[in-house]
């Protein structure tokens, strides 16, 4: 079973690097949310998922038995999934306005995003001036 699982997480992963090589920025968002998706089944698969103990201390003990699932991985990508779910719609709604604002979503042809114009910058002897310090 864990092998099994293992395979899936390297075929994940490895789609996500795929899709992370295209220029396309939702396929790129995509990939991202699938490397999210590996790197939680990665965590889950370190946190002894074969076991069905659950995982609570016996009265009078003080850790958990050794065969018992362990709670950690899964609080851990409890958080995960949630902070992951408000990554990707934050940069579902910033690919939303790179393809308003240039009509595009070609991560080449986003070189307008990357332009600074000279001749909107300060100049430095003028600024340096009027900056008593």
């Amino acid at each position: 079973m864990e092998s099994l699982l293992a395979i899936a997480i390297a075929v994940v992963i490895g789609v996500s690097v795929y899709m992370f090589l295209s220029r396309d920025l939702p396929r790129i968002l995509l990939g991202f949310i699938l490397l999210g998706g590996g790197v939680n089944l990665t965590i889950l698969l370190a946190g002894r998922i074969g076991s069905a103990t659950p995982a609570l201390i016996a009265n009078g003990e003080q850790v958990l038995a050794a065969h018992a699932a362990n709670p950690l991985p899964q609080a851990l990508i409890l958080t995960a999934i949630v902070i992951g779910f408000g990554l990707a719609a934050f940069a579902l709604m910033l690919a939303l306005q790179a393809w308003r604002r240039f009509g595009t979503l070609d991560a080449e042809s986003l070189t307008d995003a990357e332009f600074i114009d000279p001749a909107t910058l300060p100049d430095a002897s003028t600024e340096s001036a009027q900056d008593p310090q």
